[in-house]
């Protein structure tokens, strides 16, 4: 069955909105915070917000596939999976800060054909399909930028650059340009994509972490690849920049 980009974008807002419910309701208030494995804390505004948008998707799409990161995969050899990060920057969540989204990604036959960062406080709806990129409803574009030293650049958690790549490297470049800030997670890619920022890094990422943000950043005009230039679906980590220096720094970042 084949999907319209309204009736794809229009599901889509749905499954947000249904999503940002149930974490509008858990923000701020007493619940136990839990550590996953990885060491990564998970509450059950995460796993509820997803468990409401796995139902939905069930109830209509019940052919397609769903991979969460909170409740793993379900029917993986559908042509179409949506793939779902309830709250992607839990750190800021349980922190009672409002930098943190929630990411949902339409894939088919392995490619990313739509993806959202929504902002449960804000209400803001970022959505990227078929070229473009809008924000509640308004087409939005990267910035201009030519220069690294004019360049703001954002990035998840330092150190943790220095645990999966170059740290110095990495360094180097935040010292170089106009401006680094720590504005992580899917919120750094929010802010590149509407025009606010040059660069946004990840030196680690999972599917459900990334996959979202490749229509987006592409929609918007940006390019989004891993930290070594290649194909960002099947990377797991991701530089997404306005384009123009994006060549340089994958460049100065690997250096």
């Amino acid at each position: 069955m084949s999907l319209s980009q309204d009736q794809v974008i229009g599901f889509a807002k749905e499954l947000a909105d249904a999503s940002a419910a149930v974490i509008r309701h858990y923000f701020r208030t007493d619940y136990e915070v839990i550590s996953k494995a990885d060491e990564s804390p998970v509450t059950i505004a995460d796993r509820r917000a997803e468990e409401v948008m796995r139902d939905l998707i069930s109830q209509r799409f019940p052919d397609h596939g769903i991979l969460g990161e909170e409740h793993g995969h379900y029917q993986p050899d559908a042509d179409y999976q949506w793939v779902l990060d309830p709250i992607d920057g839990t750190k800021a969540f349980v922190s009672h800060s409002y930098l943190f989204g929630t990411l949902i990604a339409l894939l088919k036959k392995g490619r990313p054909i739509m993806g959202v960062i929504n902002h449960p406080l804000l209400n803001d709806f970022l959505v990227g399909m078929g070229g473009q990129t809008w924000l509640n409803g308004r087409q939005v574009h990267v910035r201009p930028c030519n220069r690294i030293e004019d360049a703001v650049f954002l990035s998840s958690p330092y150190w943790t650059v220095f645990q999966y790549q170059n740290g110095p490297a990495f360094s180097a470049l935040t010292k170089r340009v106009l401006r680094h800030n720590n504005w992580g997670d899917c919120h750094g890619y929010y802010v590149v994509a509407a025009g606010g920022a040059d660069i946004m890094a990840d030196p680690i990422m999972n599917a459900w972490d990334l996959l979202a943000l490749i229509p987006i950043i592409e929609g918007a005009g940006g390019v989004i690849t891993d930290w070594q230039g290649n194909d960002a679906v099947t990377g797991q980590s991701i530089v997404a920049t306005g384009g123009s220096i994006h060549d340089e720094v994958i460049r100065l970042l690997n250096q």
